[in-house]
């Protein structure tokens, strides 16, 4: 039974079967064929028997290992190496079959290589998940067959392996080496020109095209004889607060992620460029109740823990509870802090239902309220409406990103600080106006 479940037949037999199909129907108008046509057959059982024998002669002759992290990147290309060894005494041809996790949904995963006797082959894929949880990777399954390439002998390897999948690990670790390496211009993140002299003095040094004539120390400078300037370094140890709105407007899909899940990532990166710079960072998430609450603090391990709570949260099917947070931040959060509210409203009238709390929240700290662009209504404005319908389209879509804008000046009108930003530009615009934040000592 174990032999009939691990054997296959090569698509190349049934080139043969049809050859010798034709042979024998032809022998009707050409009798000579029909001898030929046995004589095939004979020759295609003698290989059969030839290709299973050395197919099944040894016990097991290919070994293969899918190799697996810990934990997967959620949004981003995770890579999953193989590596095959062939013990084979000549050599063969693999077609490589991974079953990967349903949540994937791709059921045409195919992967050929031939291997010399005794050779050893690595390669890697990539999958993109695009929900956090459990992701669990079947069968290893490899085809093997010989040059004669008529029968196939299947192998199994590792089923029911299971990877995790937590927020955007890979996004953080790349703002986190670009930061590191003084980068972090080269995706987008501005250098922000100082205003005033709010930060805490750090140094004096030498002079360098670029530094600020403002901070040149002249009794520093008549000592050294060379210009020496002050060098300045922001506040540090200041509360960091992400907080995420899980109510029904964070459902909304871009490019297979839930906008939920674009604040994630975001938090993820942002709190660890926040905790480089020497700041305290904490998080929030909240819908009809608070679901999560870490306090701020200052320690490169808390991170983790942010980690963690992250990889749990959800979005809930009902509107958020804007009151109940302004009461969770006026009884929890006592110093004046910097509150980065990932949320979203799709019309003005449901920005000014909640603005009073926004108000509220923004006098005791400072509150930038993040808002998410509608990439997919830039599309249909751009398009060209050639029918009454499109005419249509277009003027609804025009309507609501006039909108968004009008929820900028809103919030700008109150005093409050905004981000309207497309999803994919999330973590950018967010770093850029935490940096903004801190080197203009608004906090």
């Amino acid at each position: 039974m174990k032999f009939l479940k691990s054997l296959y037949v090569h698509k190349q037999l049934y080139i043969y079967l049809a050859l010798t199909a034709v042979c024998f129907m032809l022998s009707y108008w050409f009798p000579w064929l029909y001898s030929f046509a046995w004589i095939l057959t004979t020759i295609i059982i003698v290989l059969l028997f030839i290709d299973l024998l050395i197919l099944y002669s040894p016990k097991k002759a290919i070994s293969a290992r899918r190799l697996l992290p810990d934990k997967f990147s959620n949004s981003d290309n995770n890579p999953v190496p193989i590596t095959i060894t062939n013990d084979y005494g000549f050599k063969t041809y693999l077609d490589v079959i991974d079953e990967l996790p349903v949540q994937f949904q791709k059921r045409d995963f195919s992967y050929q290589v031939s291997l010399n006797p005794k050779e050893s082959h690595d390669f890697e894929y990539l999958v993109r998940p695009v929900d956090r949880g459990e992701y669990y990777f079947g069968h290893l399954n490899i085809f093997v067959s010989s040059l004669l390439k008529i029968a196939k002998r299947k192998y199994r390897f590792q089923n029911e392996q299971m990877v995790m999948v937590y927020p955007s690990i890979i996004q953080m670790q790349k703002y986190d080496f670009l930061a590191i390496s003084n980068s972090l211009t080269q995706i987008g993140l501005k250098k922000i020109r100082r205003i005033g002299h709010t930060s805490e003095f750090e140094q004096i040094k030498e002079y360098v095209i670029g530094d600020d004539f403002r901070t040149v120390n002249w009794k520093a400078t008549a000592k050294k004889g060379d210009l020496m300037v002050n060098q300045y370094q922001d506040e540090k140890s200041q509360p960091i607060y992400s907080i995420i709105d899980t109510g029904r407007v964070m459902k909304m899909p871009f490019n297979g992620l839930k906008l939920l899940d674009y604040a994630i990532n975001s938090t993820l990166a942002f709190s660890n460029v926040a905790l480089k710079k020497h700041d305290k960072v904490g998080m929030l998430s909240f819908s009809k109740k608070i679901e999560t609450f870490l306090p701020a603090i200052h320690k490169i391990t808390y991170l983790n823990r942010i980690l963690e709570a992250l990889y749990n949260i959800d979005t809930q099917f009902n509107d958020s509870d804007f009151g109940l947070l302004y009461a969770q931040l006026k009884r929890k959060v006592t110093h004046r802090s910097l509150i980065l509210l990932y949320t979203n409203f799709e019309h003005l009238s449901a920005l000014k239902r909640q603005l009073p709390y926004l108000q509220a929240i923004s006098k005791k700290h400072m509150l930038v309220v993040v808002l998410f662009e509608n990439t997919e209504l830039d599309t249909i404005i751009k398009e060209n409406a050639e029918d009454l319908q499109s005419i249509y389209h277009k003027t609804i879509a025009e309507k609501f990103a006039f909108e968004k804008r009008l929820m900028v000046k809103e919030l700008q009108k109150h005093g409050i600080q905004s981000i309207l930003t497309a999803p994919e530009n999330l973590t950018i615009n967010t770093i850029n106006k935490y940096l903004e934040i801190k080197a203009r000592g608004l906090l």
